[in-house]
């Protein structure tokens, strides 16, 4: 009996195929990863809240005490469930600005500055009510350099932006995903 060659080489790819599309399948539902969108862990927690930032630095900056407090509601909002509330949460920010200034950095070859350090200090305490293990009381500092050929007047307000979304950005990390 004479086996047609067309008819073999064809059931066996299809039996390839169908083995390969089982093998591949099998091992898609076999491994599972799971992602967390916003990377922040909020188990048990409801709400938040963020108590207004007193500002305490020897030098005052209008409006920073606001800003750095909306900035902080807006990041959790935008990154967790959690809903806001004015009176204490299950999460509570608060603090007091601690440090604002600038500094010479470098010296340039005419005993000038060629770089100066505009920085900004936040004391923050953060209480967790569902599980106060992960309460914590920490200064953050973060800081920007700029030009000294610059006034300060005249980078200030872009530097203390920047440096405040660093602060709420490493505030949040340590209250909410560093757990």
């Amino acid at each position: 009996m004479e086996l047609n060659r067309n008819n073999i080489s064809g059931l066996t790819i299809y039996r390839f195929l169908v083995f390969v599309l089982i093998v591949v399948v099998s091992l898609f539902y076999a491994c599972s990863v799971s992602y967390k969108f916003t990377g922040a862990s909020t188990s048990g927690l409801k709400t938040f809240s963020v108590q207004y930032f007193q500002n305490r630095a020897p030098i005052v900056q209008p409006g920073l005490s606001q800003n750095l407090t909306d900035a902080l509601i807006d990041k959790c909002k935008a990154q967790t469930s959690l809903k806001y509330t004015t009176s204490p949460g299950d999460a509570n920010f608060e603090g007091d600005i601690t440090d604002y200034n600038t500094k010479p950095l470098t010296v340039g070859a005419d005993a000038q500055a060629a770089t100066n350090r505009f920085t900004i200090s936040v004391k923050i305490k953060f209480t967790n009510a569902v599980d106060p293990t992960l309460s914590f009381e920490q200064t953050f500092s973060r800081y920007e350099d700029y030009n000294s050929n610059l006034d300060l007047s005249a980078v200030e307000q872009n530097l203390s932006n920047e440096i405040i979304a660093m602060l709420v950005e490493d505030i949040f990390n340590q209250a909410f995903v560093n757990w």
